[in-house]
């Protein structure tokens, strides 16, 4: 089973985000130009200096049995939806080894988060300060744990061949994409469960991004608030939510008749080694990874058409990803339609790579490009196609690809790339 070229594709994606509790009503509401993003209403959030999130479109709990539901955490919640409509999504029918379609043994899981189970660690701080040792939950520390929605998962579905969690901030969700599509490729697995999932709209992570001057404070008006290589950018808003996607080698898809939504082609990575939360502001680091991809892979600049930027709407951030990109590409760039689905879903973190990874696929197989919304006034330091104010048909014919940038905290740099087939 073992080798290191083995060609990996798409057979199943699952989300659940502040635009729909699943992959089509998100597609749906990404191709729409709609927004997410609303001001926040619980009693806590009168008084901060943020006041608006993009908010989980569909409670988890509306869907997940109350036992189960009360034993995990928000993010797990997420994930465990997302990844069960990948699952069904890819074909399968049930647990591995119980359908004959997947041996337990070559499947594995990879769900990452930046913070994992924060509102559990800080809701359970609450009730022992308030209510003493008695009233904490056992059930604490395996729902707080980072690898918590990975573990889940992997046991819901049964996976054998190892469950990972990549923590790499904002680009965790990428990560792990990029480190199942080696898992198939070197020979560990068949099919891989991985994406990315957050859950961190509370009062401190919204208090601490804010003093950091971080966030938009944009408050009079929620839906306009996230505005990617927008002359008026003042920072990312946060969400929420989860994307997934079902990994498989193509010799194993095709042995089963599954419905191919793409090829992934791989990964590149770098770190920045520069700030701990500011991105190299030259676009270096980025232009490493991009350059690493095309190192390790056989994708060609040409076939590039599309890009779902990391674009925050961070005033340094936006316009280093492009410098970057104009190192790696050069004038290729000019051919490429880049867009920013964070003006409509705010910005998930850890949970971000895995949602716009679902997005960047969807883009190839519809072949339509998701537009950047609240883009009024372009920055003239964006020197480059940004799709703006509706979505843009990609060319219908021939082979096309897509890649889907990540950035994080420590100058954590994730692409990914995929292509038709």
């Amino acid at each position: 089973m073992s080798s290191t070229n083995r060609t990996v594709v798409v057979t199943g994606i699952g989300a659940t985000t502040p635009l729909g509790g699943d992959a089509a009503s998100t597609w749906e509401g990404l191709v729409a130009g709609r927004s997410g993003v609303s001001l926040l209403t619980q009693e806590w959030a009168a008084e901060m200096p943020v006041r608006i999130a993009a908010q989980i479109a569909v409670e988890p709990t509306e869907i997940l049995p109350r036992p189960q539901a009360r034993k995990l955490d928000r993010s797990a919640q997420f994930a465990l939806l997302a990844a069960r409509e990948a699952w069904q999504d890819a074909g399968f029918t049930g647990r591995a080894g119980e359908d004959g379609a997947v041996d337990p043994h070559r499947l594995g899981a990879v769900i990452a988060s930046g913070i994992g189970g924060v509102t559990t660690l800080l809701d359970q701080y609450d009730v022992l300060r308030e209510k003493g040792v008695r009233r904490v939950s056992p059930h604490t520390v395996p729902m707080l744990m980072p690898n918590s929605p990975a573990a889940n998962v992997g046991i819901e579905l049964g996976a054998m061949a190892g469950v990972h969690t990549p923590v790499s901030a904002c680009a965790s969700g990428a990560e792990a994409i990029g480190y199942a599509i080696e898992m198939i490729r070197t020979g560990r697995a068949d099919v891989v469960v991985a994406g990315g999932t957050e859950a961190a709209i509370h009062p401190l992570p919204i208090a601490a991004f804010g003093n950091m001057m971080a966030m938009s404070k944009n408050n009079d008006d929620p839906q306009g608030a996230s505005r990617p290589f927008d002359t008026a950018r003042d920072g990312f808003v946060m969400g929420e939510g989860a994307g997934v996607i079902v990994l498989e080698s193509e010799e194993h898809a095709k042995a089963r008749g599954a419905r191919v939504y793409a090829e992934a082609v791989g990964q590149g990575i770098s770190s920045d080694a520069h700030h701990i939360t500011q991105p190299e502001p030259s676009g270096t680091g980025i232009a490493a990874a991009l350059q690493n991809l095309l190192d390790r892979t056989d994708l060609d600049p040409a076939e590039i058409v599309h890009i779902n930027a990391h674009a925050t709407s961070t005033p340094q951030g936006d316009v280093g990803e492009i410098k970057a990109l104009r190192k790696a590409f050069g004038d290729d760039v000019d051919h490429m339609a880049i867009t920013s689905t964070k003006s409509m879903t705010g910005h998930l973190l850890g949970g971000a790579g895995g949602v716009e990874t679902v997005a960047t696929i969807l883009a190839l197989y519809h072949r339509v490009a998701p537009p950047t919304i609240n883009v009024d006034h372009l920055d003239p330091e964006v020197n480059a196609d940004i799709v703006r104010g509706e979505a843009r048909k990609l060319p219908v014919e021939g082979r096309i690809a897509a890649l889907n940038d990540s950035f994080g905290f420590g100058g954590h740099n994730v692409v990914l790339a995929f292509r038709t087939v």
